[in-house]
């Protein structure tokens, strides 16, 4: 049975780590305040009871970093995983909509909607996801209507203990990794690769990140603070949600 050896894993983190790495420093490096302001629900933050300026900011701006992070290196994920099932089971990255991957294994064709953990969408999300199924597989069986083909939401990580959805199965974390790889241990195989200069990565990313958040911080007090420096949070509502600021 194929598999892929550990070497390839290295090289190929070693090759595209670094991009997710540059994607999220250019991305926080471009940050303005007032994109940050009207993405997240002011009013959260005021229950917080957030009094000082730099730990508003600092709120703001982790709560964005942290879904914008997750998304970025989901992109990763995903090609690691076209990668890995093109090594082992001659699979493509597909043109079909909302199909990621396609692969032959043990003569059927599966067809693969990649997602970063197992809570990825709601019920409308997730009722398009199993028609852009369907839609895949009735094209793929009008060159061969005895075709077996096997729809498949994967995962990169957590688990499902009922993975038959009727139409589909979704695969998590190790079922997910094992089915393209063929290796139930793959999932604990890419650990090590993905510190590849790590440390280096983040250090840079903190000395960016400590100016984002003071670059921040001041504009914040020239915009949104009174004189003595108190935050004016009928201001920074409105600024967010009124129809029109005076």
């Amino acid at each position: 049975m194929t598999t892929i050896a550990d070497e390839q894993i290295v090289e190929y983190v070693a090759a595209h780590i670094g991009t997710f790495h540059d994607k999220r420093l250019e991305a926080l490096n471009k940050l303005r305040l007032s994109n940050l302001l009207r993405r997240k629900n002011p009013y959260l933050f005021r229950s917080k009871n957030l009094v000082a300026v730099s730990d508003l900011v600092k709120s703001l701006l982790d709560a964005h970093l942290s879904s914008q992070e997750e998304t970025l290196f989901g992109d990763f994920l995903e090609g690691l995983a076209i990668y890995v099932a093109e090594q082992v089971h001659n699979g493509l990255k597909s043109s079909a909509t909302g199909i990621d991957l396609e692969f032959v294994k043990d003569g059927a064709r599966y067809i693969v909607s990649i997602k970063s953990g197992p809570n990825w969408g709601n019920s409308s999300q997730v009722a398009r996801m199993k028609d852009n199924f369907n839609t895949a597989a009735r094209i793929i069986r009008q060159g061969n209507i005895a075709t077996n083909v096997i729809a498949v939401n994967g995962c990169c990580y957590g688990r499902d203990a009922k993975p038959d959805k009727g139409g589909y199965f979704k695969y998590c974390g190790q079922d997910f990794w094992e089915l393209i790889s063929n290796d139930s241990d793959f999932y604990t195989r890419i650990i090590d690769p993905l510190g590849h200069n790590a440390k280096r990565r983040n250090d840079d990313f903190a000395e960016n990140y400590g100016a984002v958040i003071n670059r921040l911080s001041r504009e914040f007090s020239e915009q949104f603070c009174d004189r003595s420096g108190v935050i004016d949070w009928n201001k920074l509502v409105a600024f967010s949600s009124a129809k029109r600021l005076s």
